[in-house]
């Protein structure tokens, strides 16, 4: 599972006119059963999304297709963790630990 924090690298207003294409790849992401919740960092300098079920490959190409990242507004820290424990709706994405 990942946890991915993005950090606003530019002002707020070309953050603002990037949302409408934002939400439509967190959408995507979501619909993909990848993106399991997000929001707003409160202050407002960036934002969080947790992730699953892919690998961190795959995670890093995703990240790349934001368009956050794309128009350069966003930097990403991609942290991966293991779920050993969750709760019920998140069983699937549960992870053993590596022996």
């Amino acid at each position: 599972m990942f946890v991915l924090e993005l950090t606003y690298t530019a002002p707020v207003e070309r953050v603002d006119a990037l949302i409408p294409a934002h939400v439509e790849w967190l959408d995507a992401q979501y619909a993909a059963g990848v993106f399991l919740a997000s929001g707003r960092k409160n202050p407002r300098d960036g934002g969080v999304i947790l992730a699953g079920g892919v690998g961190r490959e795959e995670i890093e190409k995703i990240v790349a297709t934001d368009p956050f990242t794309v128009e350069g507004v966003c930097a990403y820290r991609i942290v991966e963790f293991y779920a050993t424990k969750t709760v019920e709706g998140l069983a699937p994405y549960r992870d053993e630990l590596p022996a």
